[in-house]
């Protein structure tokens, strides 16, 4: 018998080492140069590599915590800020995908909080060319906007997302999309999917109240 949870915390597992694997490995890289780097030109660029890895690692860390992890503690609100300082620092930080922030609620449940960075992960994903990533949330509905000049959805991540997938043939790039569908189907909600056109995509999840 499959333990369905043992499974999906693997899955969670994977696509976090796979997010992780290149910042960690450029730090790597800059440290090895760095320790046979004599020109302090060449030294000046390792430690800019070494900065910019260090930083990239600390984003995605900062927000695989608030979207996979239990940040917040035992609180049941979560302040939304931390969602925005969040998805700023890993999509927004290089200024590919521009964030716009509609989200006037000073905080939403840790439920609700997940939901939205893990489809704000997967929109910004999307934007492989980079673009506005839009999100809104009021009275139990996360609505995230993606535009840009190409916007990809890989097949298995939407059917993950509408829950039309065997949780046995689930691959790591879809964790955060069945993760999405398990917290709104628990819910008693509903996930909405918009198929990418004209440079425009909508994902989105309407709660019960």
């Amino acid at each position: 018998m499959v333990n369905r949870s043992a499974e999906f915390a693997s899955l969670l597992c994977s696509r976090l080492c796979h997010d992780l694997l290149s910042p960690v490995g450029a730090l790597n890289n800059g440290i090895e140069l760095l320790a046979d780097e004599t020109d302090p030109e060449m030294r000046a660029s390792c430690m800019e590599l070494l900065a910019n890895s260090a930083t990239a690692a600390a984003n995605k860390l900062k927000f695989f915590r608030l979207a996979f992890g239990a940040a917040g503690g035992f609180a049941e609100m979560v302040d939304a800020r931390e969602a925005l300082a969040a998805i700023e620092g890993l999509h927004g930080a290089d200024g590919k995908v521009r964030i716009g922030w509609m989200v006037e609620a000073p905080s939403l449940t840790k439920v609700a909080i997940k939901i939205l960075l893990n489809l704000a992960l997967i929109a910004g994903d999307a934007l492989v060319r980079g673009g506005q990533l839009d999100i809104a949330a009021e009275g139990g509905e996360v609505v995230l906007r993606a535009e840009g000049p190409r916007i990809i959805l890989d097949p298995d991540i939407r059917n993950a997302l509408l829950g039309e997938v065997d949780p046995d043939l689930l691959m790591p790039r879809a964790a955060a999309a069945w993760l999405v569908h398990l917290l709104v189907a628990e819910l008693g909600g509903e996930v909405q999917v918009s198929s990418p056109g004209d440079g425009v995509m909508i994902l989105g999840a309407k709660l019960p109240a």
